[in-house]
């Protein structure tokens, strides 16, 4: 299968070349030439089209039965706009995919302006972060079912399969989507798939927070305000690491944790300033709509407020934590 990829950026770059090598074709562009030019490069087998354009990447799909075109792109104005631009350049049958970090309600917007033209539009939650190209993208996707089901083996080549996750008893139940064991789910219309992208992000946040407020505590044993009796000095690394082996903690994020803390115990490296992406504030706001308490949620949102303005070990283990999921970069 062929589409198009706008925006080669840490991810939409992996996803191209992640596709190729399931043999399927990949038309690319993003604003930066060399860019461009360096996922030519790395594609699979010759399977990767370089384009200096918008028009030229709709222009080299023609001839599909539908034209597909995933825009990876930060989410707001700047994918908003690229959003519009397609809608003049395809037609009926094509499908735009969203696979950023677009607001939800953003998306049903989209979405009906688009159907009056007869184009699809598929929002695609992404999670994998710079880890997708080996691993595979967890991914959370709405829109017609059609449209879906037609970009099916691009979603089935990009998520991680069942992998050597156990398997979940009673998975065989009625009504259970079996794609889900594979890592890719279509959670319903145009809209559902940010939605739920959005509330795992939050629930990344609580997650991210309390890993690092645990830390910190232990850190904080050998304090000088404690007794000399009640201090320990502990060993944050070793701690991350026998927390790995068979705790009910173990994780993706305490590995990421056991990593940076092996490297650097102090994590000197990190500013602790910790940024938000945006989906923590709509969880939090889609909550308030719905009269849902979040209160773990919303202090860590409100965390990583209080970090810019002065901060902690706690902190810099988000940092470690964002740096390696996502390669974030915080100021120092």
């Amino acid at each position: 299968m062929r589409i198009g990829i706008i925006g080669l950026g840490r991810m939409g770059g992996n996803i191209a070349v992640r596709l190729t090598r399931h043999g399927h074709d990949v038309v690319v562009h993003d604003r930066t030439a060399s860019v461009t030019d360096a996922i030519v490069q790395r594609a699979e087998g010759g399977r990767a089209t370089g384009v200096d354009s918008v028009e030229a990447l709709v222009k080299g799909l023609e001839g599909d039965t539908h034209r597909v075109v995933w825009v990876m792109l930060p989410a707001g104005k700047i994918t908003e706009a690229c959003v519009q631009q397609l809608g003049t350049l395809l037609g009926k049958g094509d499908v735009i995919i969203d696979g950023g970090n677009s607001y939800y309600k953003d998306d049903v917007r989209r979405a009906e302006e688009l159907s009056a033209k007869g184009i699809s539009y598929v929002d695609v939650g992404t999670s994998g972060g710079v880890w997708g190209l080996e691993r595979g993208y967890c991914m959370m996707y709405g829109g017609p079912k059609e449209a879906a089901d037609y970009i099916d083996p691009i979603l089935a080549a990009l998520a991680p399969g069942k992998g050597d996750v156990l398997v979940t008893p009673n998975r065989d139940a009625p009504g259970l989507d079996p794609r889900a064991e594979q890592g890719y789910l279509h959670c319903g219309p145009s809209g559902s798939g940010h939605f739920v992208k959005m509330i795992h992000n939050g629930i990344e946040y609580g997650m991210m927070q309390a890993f690092a407020e645990g830390f910190d505590i232990m850190k904080s044993k050998n304090s000088p305000v404690l007794a000399e009796g009640d201090r320990f000095d502990l060993n944050m690394a070793d701690i991350a690491e026998v927390w790995r082996r068979g705790s009910v903690v173990s994780s993706w994020l305490l590995d990421l944790t056991a990593e940076a803390l092996a490297k650097s115990g102090e994590l000197s490296e990190f500013s602790g300033e910790v940024a938000d992406s945006g989906e923590g504030r709509w969880t939090i706001e889609a909550a308030i709509e719905e009269d849902v308490p979040a209160p773990v949620m919303t202090a860590a949102l409100f965390t990583r407020f209080r970090s810019r303005s002065g901060n902690n070990f706690a902190e810099k283990i988000l940092s470690a934590q964002r740096f390696g999921f996502g390669g974030h970069v915080e100021p120092k």
